[in-house]
């Protein structure tokens, strides 16, 4: 068994089963990777996709492990990965005609966050000059 390194400068935030499909949650995403905490949580706020409440809840929760946990300046963060995945799939069916059914799927998706810290150049750690 090989025994990763613990990566000290991302941060995560792991919202499960949301009531979404991923593809529908990916073009959200698609736009905030790379993009600064603080733009991607105003861009949220003005998307027309319904979806985009859960993702902004799910950033929100990741600043806030990075600035309770880890003490980071929340003005240097910025998406680092966002990337979606399937969970159960609730199966339905809706009656038709002649005694026929047709199914209905409604999928549940994993939603990961995660952000790091950028450091600006002039910028050093634990130094005093």
């Amino acid at each position: 068994m090989q025994q990763m390194s613990k990566n000290k400068d991302i941060v995560k935030a792991i919202n499960k089963n949301v009531r979404s499909s991923p593809r529908k949650i990916n073009i959200l995403l698609k736009n905030i990777r790379g993009k600064k905490a603080d733009i991607v949580l105003r861009d949220l706020s003005f998307a027309r996709q319904r979806i985009a409440k859960d993702i902004k809840k799910t950033v929100q929760s990741a600043i806030a492990n990075a600035e309770n946990n880890n003490q980071y300046d929340i003005d240097n963060l910025y998406i680092k990965e966002a990337y979606v995945g399937k969970s159960l799939v609730l199966k339905r069916f809706r009656a038709r005609a002649k005694g026929r059914a047709s199914g209905i799927k409604k999928p549940f998706s994993n939603l990961t966050i995660i952000l790091s810290e950028k450091v600006t150049k002039g910028e050093t750690h634990g130094t005093k000059s």
